[in-house]
This record gives C-alpha cells, sequence and structure tokens, in this order.
C-alpha cells in the first residue's frame, strides 16, 4: 500500500523520527550506521564502553556488524530483505533486545539502505529474572474444569520456593472466581515424602480458611505406599473422573 497524503515543509523527517520514543538508527545499504536519534544515542553511550569505544558518537561509521555473533548471516538476511526483520540479540552478554531492521527502497524497489530500530531494551539478569517469573507461571498449570471448581496437576519437584508460589497462585484464583473445589492431581508427582506431604496439609488448610474443598486425585497404588497417612482428612480418588463425579454430585445436593 503507497504512502497517502504528504509531509508538510515544516516538519524535518529527522526530527520525526527524533521525536519516536524508540533507539532509532538509520544505516546505509553498506550496513554502516550513519545517524540516531536522541533515545538510540544515550542508549549506545551506556553501550560504547562494551566495546572499548568512547560514546555513541564512536559508532557512527561502524557497521551493525557489531551487535551480530555470525554477522555473515545477518548480512545474508539483509541482502534479501524486502519487508521488516525482527530478531532478539544479545549484546555484549550484557543487554538483551529486539532489533528490528526495516528496508528503505528508491523508486526503483532498490534498498538505499535500513531503519534500525533497538525495542525491549533491558539488562541479560532482568530478561533471565523474566524467564525465570515465566516458568515459575508455566510450571502452575491451573485448569478449570468444571463450575466453581479447578484442577492443579501437580507436576516434577517442590521446594519450599515453589510450593510457596502454588499456594499462593492457587489461593488467589480460588478467591479471585469463588472457586469451591480444587482438585489436586498427585500423578505428575516424582516422589511423595514428607516435604511435599507438609506442602499439600498446608495448601488443604489455607483453602479451608477461605471456606474451598481440597480433594486429591491421580493416586496410583505405588504413590499411596509411599504417602503413608496424611495429617489431615483430606478426600482421595485414584483418578480425577471419579473425584469430579463426587463434586457434581456434591453441588447437585447444595
Amino acid at each position: 500500500m503507497n504512502e497517502v497524503g504528504s509531509i508538510p515543509n515544516e516538519i524535518s523527517m529527522l526530527r520525526a523520527l527524533n521525536s519516536i520514543g524508540e533507539n532509532i538508527i538509520i544505516a546505509d545499504k553498506q550496513f554502516l550506521i550513519k545517524w540516531m536519534n536522541s533515545n538510540a544515542s544515550k542508549l549506545m553511550s551506556v553501550i560504547a564502553p562494551l566495546y572499548q569505544l568512547e560514546d555513541s558518537q564512536s559508532f557512527i561509521g561502524l557497521s551493525m556488524d557489531y551487535f551480530y555473533k555470525r554477522p555473515e548471516l545477518q548480512r545474508q538476511v539483509m541482502d534479501r530483505l524486502e519487508t521488516t526483520h525482527r530478531t532478539r540479540i544479545t549484546i555484549r552478554d550484557r543487554f538483551v533486545t529486539d532489533i528490528v531492521v526495516t528496508p528503505i527502497m528508491n523508486d526503483l524497489n532498490e534498498i538505499e539502505g535500513y531503519i534500525v530500530m533497538l525495542m525491549d531494551v533491558t539488562t541479560k539478569s532482568e530478561e533471565e529474572k523474566k524467564k525465570e517469573e515465566l516458568i515459575k507461571e508455566l510450571s502452575i498449570p491451573i485448569l478449570h474444569v468444571w463450575k466453581n471448581t479447578i484442577a492443579l496437576p501437580l507436576i516434577g519437584e517442590y521446594d519450599a520456593e515453589r510450593a510457596d508460589l502454588l499456594i499462593s497462585s492457587v489461593l488467589m484464583e480460588c478467591s479471585s472466581h469463588r472457586i469451591e473445589y480444587v482438585l489436586i492431581s498427585l500423578i505428575g508427582l516424582r516422589n511423595f515424602d514428607s516435604e511435599v506431604q507438609f506442602y499439600i496439609q498446608k495448601l488443604y488448610d489455607c483453602l479451608k480458611l477461605i471456606g474451598a474443598k481440597c480433594i486429591l486425585v491421580g493416586i496410583s497404588p505405588k504413590l499411596a505406599i509411599s504417602m503413608g497417612a496424611l495429617e489431615r482428612d483430606i478426600p482421595t480418588y485414584s483418578t480425577t473422573y471419579a473425584g469430579l463425579e463426587v463434586i457434581i454430585e456434591q453441588q447437585k445436593q447444595n
């Protein structure tokens, strides 16, 4: 689609690019840095010492290859680029950013240069923290399986940190959605030692305080032997289906 309208004479394109709240760099067709807006200049001044450079001005005239571990592969992508290309890179093992490259085409549809945007820049430690938080969220799958009922498959191993996260997540879900029953599936547990037993009993007690009922399901004969006796009178069933049947029947009676 072609552009529509015209830019007023009093508006400079470079001033317009400088006003955009992103880190914008312009490179020529040889991929050499020719200009950067003020946001990018501030960022590059922070990055410059990682390349033994003085400041952002030192990047002018240098190649964008600086930012890639394997620049020859990136060059192949750039040579064939027709639309916007986006990838995630790590800069000197310190910063992580999305780099968005858009070709500047002339009237003959030939590349004259590139607009490069560095977006969502974070330090590597911040990036790792985000990944850890995401992994933690994914490690606690809460499934809505019936009216006012959620299922919580316990998978892998649990330490104090993961158990506390699990309990707080379940309690928040119960409070937000008026959950009455929580089916805790043990089928994915690697073992059921005293520590896991303590966490389940703690979750049971917390759920009881907010008026939700806890039911254990997915208990195999092997797991039943390793479980021993629970300190609380928690209903247990061999399958999720059996536990859900009990819940449906109780809801009918209520």
